[in-house]
């Protein structure tokens, strides 16, 4: 494993920049309890459920992972919860419903042997409303030896009274932490040290925009001071990113906006507002590599988005910008699935996987094909992690972009419009993927075509 490089006479826990395996990891993100078919509102609570081996059904797909180039499993929750894997109830044991921990230990091993890195989902924003730490709270009240961990007002509070804590975004069943304490400081960093002594390589941390940076400030080089080559990505869906890192020391955070502008900009074809979700995106470069994707588990799957026909130049993009780049599993069949506001309106982009990965046609094939030539693409360009992009031509329906260093470049260049299209080709000198033909200096797709040209 790569380690990160220490700065001289640097404080223990701190470091100047991210690991240096980070530039070469792609993950592969799964949804586990979906993934494995588990029941995400069950009737019997977590104490009264039998162990179900079923990770093993993740372990089934790692080769199908390293056939598509990507290098990372990226696990959603894998912790004790009552239903959906946020609203945990135990962060030391493994879902009954996903397995034991013999089970999770198999998965990573397997991971590693194949060269893949494992990264979990850690909810230390909130906790589920059935975690033994606040049903203490019920019953003993400021007296429960867990009370710290909440944040309570508990004047004129009366044994029998709902205890008066906050919820998560309105939700009932998540009961937000109090992250001004050292309780909940010092619980968090028992949780990430613990499983990263079993083996994983980082952490993605659910609901950061909801934690204090100050929080994140505290933990993060007290867990760094023992494990220096974890990494650690925030889901932050709004606000100044780049202060966040600063603030938190974070290493990344999911980056929301150019996600939004490749599917807006592909499904409304209006390129324009692609073209400025990446100006936007190379802005942030000076400070961090985001954590970039076209679909995970909380959104509308890709193909659903812009249109099946259209998921690879949302790819294309995501593959040839900087970043992190992320797959979620099951986008590089195209499958669909539509995320509605609703309870249970996560289901169907959270589905069940069958027990060997199938072997599409047509369409399907083809984008399955564009994900290995795209991810191939970017591993032999490891440098387009932190690479700065350039809008070489923008319309409407066309756009060309160049990521460059100043001895290499790559272009990509997509036709949203029901028409062939004839493009400045920057420079490239040869079409690597995609469908185009290239001839002095120009570039000509096919009607909804894209292709990707290296200098």
């Amino acid at each position: 494993m790569d380690s990160a490089a220490a700065a001289p006479n640097a404080v223990p826990g701190t470091r100047t920049g991210e690991p240096a395996w980070v530039e070469h990891v792609m993950w592969w993100h799964v949804y586990p309890l979906g993934f494995v078919g588990a029941e995400v509102r069950p009737d019997s609570a977590v104490e009264d459920r039998q162990v179900e081996h079923r990770l093993g059904r993740i372990e089934g797909w790692l080769d199908h992972v390293v056939d598509l180039g990507l290098n990372g499993l990226l696990l959603g929750p894998v912790f004790a919860s009552s239903t959906h894997g946020y609203d945990t109830v135990d962060h030391f044991r493994i879902d009954p419903r996903l397995g034991d921990d013999g089970d999770f230990d198999h998965l990573v091993h397997a991971a590693h042997e194949r060269g893949v890195r494992v990264l979990l989902d850690g909810v230390f924003n909130h906790v589920g409303r059935d975690h033994p730490a606040f049903r203490a709270l019920a019953t003993d009240g400021p007296g429960a030896t867990t009370a710290d961990l909440f944040a309570v007002d508990w004047s004129g509070w009366q044994p029998g009274q709902p205890v008066p804590v906050g919820s998560f975004e309105g939700h009932d069943i998540l009961v937000a932490l109090d992250h001004a304490t050292q309780a909940t400081e010092d619980l968090v960093v028992a949780v990430m040290t613990h499983w990263l002594e079993r083996g994983v390589d980082g952490w993605r941390l659910d609901a950061a925009y909801a934690v204090p940076p100050a929080f994140w400030a505290r933990v993060l080089p007290r867990v760094r001071e023992r494990f220096p080559d974890a990494w650690f990505s925030g889901e932050v869906i709004h606000g100044d990113t780049a202060a966040i890192v600063r603030e938190s020391t974070m290493d990344s955070t999911t980056q929301y906006e150019l996600w939004q502008g490749i599917w807006h900009g592909i499904a409304d074809r209006n390129c324009y507002e692609l073209a400025h979700a990446i100006e936007r995106h190379d802005e942030l470069l000076a400070t961090f590599a985001p954590s970039t994707f076209v679909g995970n588990h909380d959104v509308t799957r890709i193909a659903s988005a812009v249109g099946e026909g259209f998921a690879a130049h949302a790819l294309a993009v995501l593959c040839t910008v900087a970043g992190t780049p992320s797959v979620y599993a099951g986008d590089e069949f195209g499958w669909t699935g539509v995320k509605e506001e609703r309870e249970g309106g996560d289901d169907a982009v959270r589905p069940a996987f069958p027990d060997v990965p199938p072997v599409p046609t047509g369409a399907a094939a083809d984008l399955l094909h564009a994900h290995q030539a795209l991810i191939a693409l970017r591993r032999r360009h490891p440098w387009l992690h932190r690479a700065h992009t350039d809008v070489v031509h923008l319309d409407n329906t066309a756009l060309v972009l160049r990521t460059a260093t100043d001895r290499e470049a790559v272009v990509t260049a997509l036709n949203l419009a029901p028409e062939p299209v004839v493009l400045p080709a920057a420079d490239a000198t040869r079409v690597e993927v995609g469908a185009g033909d290239l001839s002095e200096g120009r570039l000509r797709l096919p009607a909804a075509g894209w292709a990707v040209l290296t200098a």
